[in-house]
C-alpha cells in the first residue's frame, strides 16, 4: 500500500537579508526612506505630466506610465520586507507568496515591454520626425501600453499555471526577503531541476526578446 501522508504547506518562512537585529534596524531605515523617495518621486512625475498641458506628448505619456509601473513594482515586495525587519517570525502565507510571484512577473514583464515601446517612440522621433505625430498618436500610444500590460499578464499567468500545481510538503524556508520562483520551486516535493530550467527559459525569452528589439 503506497500512500504518503503529505502535509500541505500553508505558509513559508522568509529568512530575510540578515539575522542581526542592529543590521535589520539600519536596513529598515534605509529601505523605508528609499521606498518613500521612489513612491513620492513617481507620483510627482505622474501628477506633473497630467497637470502640465505642455507635457501632453507621446514621450511623456509613456514616461508617466513607466512611473506608474515602477511605483507598483517596488510596492509588490518592499512593504512586506520593511515590516519583516521588525518581526521575529518572517512568515508569508501560501496565497500571499503566490500573489507576490504573480505581480512581480506581471508588472516586471509589462515594464520590459514598455521600455521597448519607449525605445520605439524615440526611434520614430529621431528617424522619422516628419511622420512622428502621425505614427505616435494617442490611440497608438494607448494600444502599445495595453499591449505591454497584456504581455506581462500572459507571462505571469504562464508562470503561475505551473507553480500553483506543485506539491509543497517539506521544507518551507525561503532564503530571501520575498517569494522568488527559483527558490520556491526548490521547496516542492518533486525533482525541480527541469522545471527550474523551463521557468528560467520562459523569463529569459521575454527578456531577450525585449533586449533584441
Amino acid at each position: 500500500m503506497d500512500e504518503r501522508n503529505l502535509s500541505v504547506v500553508s505558509e513559508f518562512m522568509l529568512l530575510g537579508l540578515c539575522q542581526s537585529w542592529n543590521k535589520q534596524v539600519l536596513l529598515l531605515l534605509i529601505f523605508f526612506m528609499l521606498y518613500l523617495i521612489i513612491v513620492s518621486g513617481n507620483i510627482a512625475i505622474m501628477v506633473l505630466i497630467i497637470t502640465d498641458s505642455h507635457l501632453h506628448s507621446p514621450m511623456y505619456f509613456l514616461l508617466a506610465n513607466l512611473s506608474f509601473v515602477d511605483m507598483w513594482l517596488c510596492s509588490v515586495t518592499t512593504p512586506k520586507m520593511i515590516i519583516d525587519f521588525v518581526r521575529e517570525n518572517k512568515t508569508i502565507s501560501f496565497g500571499g507568496c503566490m500573489c507576490q510571484i504573480l505581480f512581480v512577473h506581471f508588472v516586471g514583464g509589462g515594464e520590459m515591454v514598455l521600455l521597448v515601446v519607449m525605445a520605439y517612440d524615440r526611434y520614430v522621433a529621431i528617424c522619422k520626425p516628419l511622420h512622428y505625430s502621425t505614427i505616435m498618436n494617442l490611440q497608438k500610444c494607448i494600444g502599445l501600453v495595453v499591449t505591454s500590460w497584456t504581455i506581462g499578464f500572459v507571462h505571469a499567468m504562464s508562470q503561475m499555471a505551473v507553480i500553483v500545481q506543485l506539491p509543497f510538503c517539506g521544507p518551507r524556508e525561503i532564503d530571501s526577503f520575498f517569494c522568488d520562483i527559483p527558490l520556491v520551486i526548490k521547496l516542492a516535493c518533486i525533482d525541480s531541476y527541469n522545471l527550474g530550467i523551463l521557468m528560467n527559459a520562459d523569463s529569459g525569452v521575454l527578456a531577450m526578446t525585449c533586449f533584441n528589439q
